[in-house]
């Protein structure tokens, strides 16, 4: 056989393919799926029209869009079980593709490991081994008993034992705790098979991606840069849509005129122009203004107690299994606490008996007065499947208008039920759709539709980052940022957790829940893996746990030094929430149309100015005192 001649830098001349280097970089970008000319309607609106795209060996790739976009039919297209209207999927030969789904069917399996070594040859079980155990989930789990979570672990152990060439992942890190995302993470970084990555979690988008596709209103983009520049892109290509609109817009405008104006100036115009005009008119109309962010809004109802949870010695144990060893934890109004750990570490059951949904085996738990407790549900219980969506916020008797069907309360004010879905971006024909039919990102959104329409002043968030995007995520961290009410989070999200929380709760196994200031990379770094053993003793959730260290040479204790890098932390959040008071204040009208917000704006400044002055003040003693 003759072998076709290509130029090889590394060997400085002509060599076959034989070399190497050369055959490598010829490799390197052979393609592994190719979509042309994709077309896809489901009864409406086209999801996608005249799509093409190309994934190529080595491709890394985020492919992210809003909820509802079409990210997941996309995969499921690419993965072969949606069949197009028009175009074509090629995949070459060989080339096997391995797709892991967000409710994967494992009908026909006694056990999880049965489904995940499927398809595996003789002497390959260990790869689901491994993976069970990076995961954590049992094989030997019965199939009928596997809850969700598990069941999606064992999916994509199935995928990773698999091995294809090209690997397609919906939402992998859902239902993972963070150790099982970091272990997958590290996976995923050294594997020569090319992925598309489909997840809300932007640790671990940034930390594996090398290319964006981003789904937008139909069409499919393309930029061979990784996830963190996937917002400065956005923008710039909106940019330049707005610039191009304003553009089509005046020249619309001036043709109209010269139309017009051409009918006395001569009695035959140039129908040219004229049919330019209609041209250009249709192209304006053709145009699909992209989707705005959802009009969400958290409202404090009245406001609670200075204390709002106060725990004092409460533990807990299930049978022979110790859940919490005795444990303290002051709650105060406006903190943000995280609570992390591994899955079935008990953040949820700590957080029941926090708000008093459970009882401790022992210790006490007393909650603050004038409570009004709002809680996202991971499990999302709250919402029957089978219903509407117009009958999920009508049913629901917190929202219900007396005497009418088509109207929900909304933070004290009746709403059309269609008007206050549109503000979560939901349209028409969906309302009247079951809420079964919605993606794992609009149940979601469903969820915070029903807990915002009413005021609340302690707010309980577990697992709300699943399955919502990017853009919904950032809306809701800032509406977190500006809530007057105490928040309590459960969360895997590393980013979603060091841009909310001020104080982080780690439930560190066998019991242990050790208290620290700050997020998720706070904690890392008050917390290393050599770190010695914490003790928790009683403390507002804005101090940090005693640890027993020698002191440094600064003349600070450990804690003391902690403590001082956290401040200037606190000290800006608070001048900047102070700034927002003022300018809420500065309003002329404000103290004659709205008298509680007023008052209720007042109390809140002053409060934040004292705790900046009592946090300068401790940081100028800290300071000082490391100063010697």
């Amino acid at each position: 056989m003759r072998w076709r001649v290509i130029w090889c830098k590394a060997c400085e001349g002509g060599v076959d393919q034989g070399c190497g280097a050369a055959y490598l970089r010829l490799m390197a970008r052979a393609p592994l799926l190719q979509l042309t000319d994709i077309s896809l309607t489901f009864g409406g609106n086209p999801v996608f029209d005249g799509l093409n795209m190309t994934v190529q060996q080595g491709d890394r790739l985020a492919l992210v869009g809003r909820n509802g976009s079409g990210k997941s039919t996309l995969m499921k297209v690419m993965a072969g079980l949606v069949e197009p209207d028009t175009g074509q999927v090629v995949t070459p030969a060989g080339v096997k593709v391995g797709y892991m789904e967000q409710d994967p069917d494992l009908s026909g399996f006694a056990t999880l490991g049965d489904f995940a070594r499927a398809g595996l040859h003789d002497g390959e079980d260990y790869r689901v081994e491994m993976a069970a155990e990076g995961l954590k989930f049992d094989p030997d789990r019965v199939v009928a008993t596997a809850s969700g979570g598990e069941r999606r672990r064992a999916a994509l152990a199935r995928l990773l034992a698999e091995a294809p060439e090209l690997m397609l992942l919906d939402e992998p890190t859902n239902h993972l705790d963070i150790e099982a995302i970091s272990w997958l993470e590290e996976q995923l970084s050294t594997t020569r098979t090319g992925f598309v990555l489909i997840s809300h979690d932007r640790a671990f988008l940034r930390a594996l991606t090398r290319g964006t596709l981003w789904i937008d209103r139909s069409e499919i983009r393309r930029q061979d840069r990784g996830f963190e520049n996937f917002e400065d892109w956005r923008e710039t290509v909106w940019a330049a849509e707005d610039d191009a609109r304003h553009k089509l817009d005046r020249k619309i405008k001036a043709e109209a005129r010269w139309a017009v104006e051409g009918i006395s100036a001569r009695r035959k115009r140039n129908q040219g122009r004229v049919r330019a005009l209609a041209a250009l008119r249709d192209e304006r109309a053709g145009q699909i203004r992209r989707q705005g962010a959802a009009l969400m809004e958290l409202e404090s109802g009245q406001q609670s107690g200075k204390r709002v949870i106060d725990a004092k010695g409460i533990s807990k144990a299930f049978g022979d299994r110790t859940i919490l060893k005795p444990f303290d934890l002051r709650v105060l109004r406006g903190d943000r606490v995280a609570f992390v750990g591994p899955n079935g570490a008990g953040k949820t059951t700590l957080i029941k008996m926090l708000t008093g949904e459970i009882a401790p085996d022992e210790g006490e738990i007393k909650l603050g007065t004038n409570l009004d407790i709002a809680i996202f549900d991971q499990a999302r219980s709250a919402i029957d499947e089978t219903v509407s969506l117009w009958d999920a916020m009508t049913g629901d008797p917190e929202m219900r208008v007396s005497g009418r069907s088509d109207q929900v309360m909304v933070r004290g004010n009746p709403k059309h039920v269609v008007a206050y879905l549109k503000d979560f971006l939901f349209d028409e024909a969906q309302a009247r759709a079951p809420v079964g039919s919605l993606s794992g990102g609009e149940k979601a959104r469903l969820l915070l539709a029903r807990i915002m329409a009413r005021p609340s002043n302690l707010l309980v968030l577990d697992e709300p980052t699943n399955d919502l995007d990017v853009e919904t995520l950032d809306l809701l961290q800032d509406i977190l940022g500006e809530y007057d009410g105490t928040v309590l989070l459960v969360s895997h999200d590393r980013d979603f957790i060091d841009r909310v929380a001020t104080t982080t709760v780690a439930m560190e196994g066998d019991g242990r829940a050790v208290i620290y200031p700050g997020g998720w990379s706070d904690y890392r770094a008050q917390r290393p893996d050599d770190a010695p053993e914490v003790e928790v003793k009683a403390a507002p959730v804005t101090s940090k746990p005693e640890i027993t260290a020698q002191p440094v040479k600064s003349g600070l204790s450990f804690t003391e030094k902690k403590r001082l890098d956290s401040l200037p932390g606190i000290i800006e959040r608070l001048e900047a929430e102070i700034g927002k008071l003022h300018e809420f204040l500065a309003q002329p009208d404000l103290f004659s149309t709205a008298p509680a917000k007023f008052a209720k704006a007042s109390d809140g400044l002053t409060e934040r100015q004292a705790a900046l002055a009592a946090a300068e003040e401790e940081w100028m003693v800290l300071a000082e005192k490391e100063d010697g």
